[in-house]
């Protein structure tokens, strides 16, 4: 196509063409305003195509692409976006500038899809060459972009760090900005202890003047701070607002990011059942990066959350396809490969947990964060130890998930330590027993602390949420252990909490609130006022019991059986309560008087502080435990 001007220089009778390119780049370089630099850039390639004007039409094609690689998503916009650049490209002179700059911008795109980086990092190399300060810049950040994955933080440092310097020749304020984001989210990514530092550097430069692209990044990473800093309302809050924020400066990632920043607040919160609506829909948009599969495996760990086995394991079958190390390793992959340990630990596959186990080996000391400080899901060690615990391997296990807690409390993420504690204390129990010191001391550190946080911890590996078998009381002195589906609760004795030992003990079976009250707590018995909490006979066997349990646990411990031997001293610990209860000064018997009435009220009422307690260290236990225990003049534990 020929033209009359001169190179680069538009004809003075179109202005409208000449403003809609200053406006467009106004948009893009200055303010980082995505959405309207498309439309200026889109009305510019549409004049200069209609005035015959190439090098406005290069600049327009330019435009088009954007600061991120793959900003449009549809086959149709993404298409017509390439043909033009292409088309611009045949226009050029080869060895202009323009046709460097578009040539970069080509092979950046081309890479990204295919999840490589071969070509941007050959061009970005001519472009040196070639001493152009823009094109320089321009494959500097579109490389960077195209080197996500966890084994390039190095290469990714190195880059941002020369963008930083080439923005101070090229003079445009969107190269700054990049860079230093660039910089900021590599620190990020590597888990450096400073890299908020880098985070304020950037507030600073967006306070003195807005660039939207980089600042809806900033205000993502700040969710995840939030996250990390277990304060899930605030996080929500922040989530929804930085989805608005993405949305103004049309970043076409605002859906699947805010998806993700709602998918792991519910995660923490025991709530990711929730979200398989959602999931399922967000799986198909055409708004996802074509080689993110962090969805499509939060689905399947969704599914597993939920129960249904049968979806999970088809939606973790379509991510692994034929050979899990096929996955492309992309800005989301550690996220991807978060959500397949957990499902494959809770779907008890021990093929996927192999695989995931050797594949993440390398990376064990980052943090597993989602594309640019979206989410972050804590260390790796947490999945290698979640991968070792699925492998039936707890020595292993043991030594990651401690890693894991440590380089957890480094990050400041408290939901991913409590964690990493919850399933360090599982690891323990499946080495040492499941009553040992340790394993118990870290499970109650880890209720303790998903108390503090409002989290929820998840089930145990092999068990469907409604399949958690009957709860069991164990007492120990002046607190109760409840015990749930592999999940453990300590809660100070109370007249409620005996009160519910006795009904669990006795699963199905109708007890008198009279019989509770007095102490008997014998099934569909008759209730009699001013009757003696235990008889003489009662309290003889009682005494005669503990005399035999007593000798029996001497037997035990000369012979080492020391598990025996605890369960027997649990039993002696009850019968000497219970003695102690029925017994009063001088060792009469104590006796009760009052109506079946004051029997329900008095029963009802302690259960229902009891189960208050108990909900307050473990809401799952609590919650299972209202549903299945039954109060009134007779009362009923029937577990579900």
């Amino acid at each position: 196509m020929g033209v009359a001007q001169r190179p680069g220089v538009l004809p003075a009778q179109f202005p409208d063409l000449r403003l809609s390119l200053v406006l467009g780049e106004r948009a893009l370089n200055v303010n980082g305003d995505l959405q309207t630099a498309r439309r200026w850039y889109d009305a510019a390639y549409r004049q200069a195509e209609q005035r015959g004007d190439p090098i406005a039409l290069a600049r327009a094609a330019l435009g088009l692409g954007g600061v991120w690689v793959h900003e449009h998503r549809t086959s149709a916009e993404s298409e017509m976006v390439r043909a033009r650049q292409r088309r611009a490209l045949s226009l050029l002179d080869p060895s202009s500038s323009p046709a460097l700059r578009l040539r970069v911008r080509i092979a950046g795109e081309e890479d990204y899809r295919a999840g490589g980086h071969a070509g941007i990092l050959q061009i970005l190399g001519e472009a040196r060459s070639s001493g152009d300060p823009a094109a320089v810049a321009e494959a500097l950040s579109l490389a960077h972009h195209c080197l996500l994955g966890p084994e390039h933080g190095a290469v990714r440092l190195e880059l941002a760090r020369e963008l930083i310097g080439q923005a101070a020749v090229t003079e445009r304020r969107g190269d700054l900005m990049m860079g230093l984001l660039w910089r900021t989210v590599d620190l990020f990514l590597t888990g450096d202890p400073h890299a908020e530092r880098c985070l304020e550097e950037l507030r600073g430069l967006l306070h003195e003047h807005a660039y939207l692209a980089v600042g809806y990044v900033v205000n993502a990473i700040e969710v995840m701070l939030a996250i990390r800093a277990g304060r899930f309302e605030e996080a929500e809050r922040l989530a929804g607002e930085c989805f608005d924020r993405g949305v103004a400066a049309g970043d076409m990632d605002a859906t699947g990011w805010y998806g993700g920043q709602l998918g792991a607040i519910r995660w923490y919160q025991g709530r990711a059942a929730e979200l398989l609506p959602a999931l399922t829909n967000l799986v198909s948009s055409p708004t996802l990066s074509p080689i993110d599969n962090s969805y499509l495996a939060g689905l399947a760990l969704a599914a597993a959350t939920a129960g249904d086995r049968r979806l999970a394991a088809g939606r973790l079958a379509r991510v692994r396809g034929r050979d899990l190390a096929d996955l492309p390793r992309s800005s989301t992959w550690l996220v991807s490969m978060y959500c397949v340990v957990e499902t494959a630990h809770l779907l008890q596959d021990a093929g996927t947990a192999a695989q995931a186990y050797a594949l993440l080996s390398p990376f064990a000391d980052l943090p597993m964060i989602g594309s640019l400080g979206v989410v972050c899901f804590g260390s790796v060690q947490h999945s290698l130890g979640v991968a070792a615990l699925t492998l039936g391997e707890p020595d292993r296990a043991v030594a990651h998930l401690r890693a894991a807690v440590q380089a957890n409390l480094a990050l400041g993420h408290w939901p991913a330590a409590a964690l990493s504690r919850y399933r360090l204390g599982q690891a323990l129990a499946l080495r040492d027993g499941a009553y040992d010191e340790a394993a118990l001391a870290e499970q109650a550190a880890a209720a303790q602390e998903a108390k503090e946080l409002g989290m929820v911890l998840p089930a145990v590996a092999g068990r469907a949420a409604g399949d958690r078998g009957p709860c069991r009381f164990r007492r120990h002195g002046r607190r109760w252990q409840v015990e749930l589906g592999g999940r453990i609760a300590r809660v100070d004795h109370s007249v409620g909490m005996a009160h519910l030992a006795a009904l669990v003990a006795n699963p199905g079976r109708e007890i008198l609130a009279a019989d509770l009250v007095a102490g008997t707590g014998s099934p569909g018995g008759e209730s009699v006022s001013a009757q003696p909490v235990l008889d003489d006979r009662a309290r003889d066997a009682y005494r005669e019991r503990l005399a035999q349990l007593q000798a029996e646990i001497d037997e035990l411990e000369e012979m080492h059986d020391l598990e025996r031997a605890a369960a027997l001293r649990l039993e002696r610990e009850w019968l000497v309560a219970e003695l102690s209860a029925a017994t009063g000064i001088g060792g009469r018997a104590r006796r009760f008087a009052g109506s079946d009435e004051r029997a329900r009220i008095a029963v009802g009422k302690a259960i229902r502080r009891a189960l208050a307690r108990i909900a307050a260290v473990d809401p799952v236990i609590g919650e299972e435990l209202r549903a299945a225990v039954q109060t009134g003049l007779r009362c009923c534990y029937r577990p579900r």
